[in-house]
């Protein structure tokens, strides 16, 4: 007769698994996510070459990698651009048009307008080191930047000193799409308290088309005709557009 203790030992040896062979032990592991190698090759070739050398597609799947840790973000980037036309496009539009793509959350919404907020701090920071007037094309650029995708009209304001060196650069109304309430007062007020005696009066037109309007003319020379005898004078009023930027002084409007 066996004995019931060797019985109960040999079923327990039988049921326990055989040691992992190294083979086995890799097919139980969780396969790396093909993502994972694209990243890190993306990242290699913007190291070595710079941004200059990715398309638009890639350099905005790099921004998203922090916004979306386990996912592909290639069809994401695609398909931001191809509402929005381009990388400048993506990086200024609104958060709630940006929430319309499928897949946008407040994640990247947030990397969008870190990546915006840095850019306009550093060429913000390139006008304030020289004089404005000898930096005009970088003025133009910053100012595009800043407000020509805007979707309402905004006021901007630059205080310069007698350098003609920045002093501030203040956003001074929100309008509408057509519209910006201009006081005449506030603004020449605003520039002594700065100890500003020269100022770039900027603002943009939601339609994409700078032309100055007959307003725009007009408020110009209200605030001119009031600056001037108190020592503040207006250099120009640049009105921006998607299309780019109108100068009234290049126009001889001021």
């Amino acid at each position: 007769m066996q004995d019931p203790g060797a019985r109960d030992a040999k079923v327990n040896a039988d049921d326990k698994p055989p040691d992992e062979t190294p083979d086995q032990a890799s097919f139980l592991e969780a396969p790396q996510p093909l993502y994972s190698g694209h990243r890190e090759r993306l990242r290699d070739r913007f190291r070595k070459a710079g941004g200059e050398a990715l398309p638009d597609y890639e350099l905005l799947e790099m921004v998203l990698f922090r916004a979306i840790a386990r996912r592909d973000t290639k069809d994401l980037s695609k398909r931001l651009l191809a509402r929005f036309g381009s990388f400048a496009g993506v990086v200024n539009a609104p958060d709630a048009r940006l929430k319309e793509v499928s897949g946008v959350g407040d994640a990247v919404v947030t990397e969008i307008r870190l990546i915006r907020s840095a850019a306009l701090r550093l060429m913000r920071s390139e006008i304030s080191s020289s004089p404005v007037l000898s930096s005009w094309t970088q003025v133009l650029d910053y100012l595009m930047a800043a407000q020509g995708y805007e979707q309402r009209e905004i006021f901007r304001i630059l205080f310069l000193d007698k350098k003609n060196r920045l002093i501030a650069d203040e956003v001074q109304g929100l309008g509408t799409v057509d519209h910006t309430p201009v006081y005449v007062r506030e603004v020449v007020k605003r520039a002594l308290e700065l100890s500003s005696t020269a100022i770039i009066l900027v603002h943009n037109h939601p339609s994409g088309d700078p032309t100055p309007s007959r307003a725009d003319i007009d408020m110009t020379r209200l605030i001119a005709d009031a600056g001037r005898p108190l020592g503040v004078l207006v250099h120009d009023h640049v009105i921006v557009g998607r299309s780019g930027c109108a100068s009234l002084k290049a126009m001889r409007l001021v």
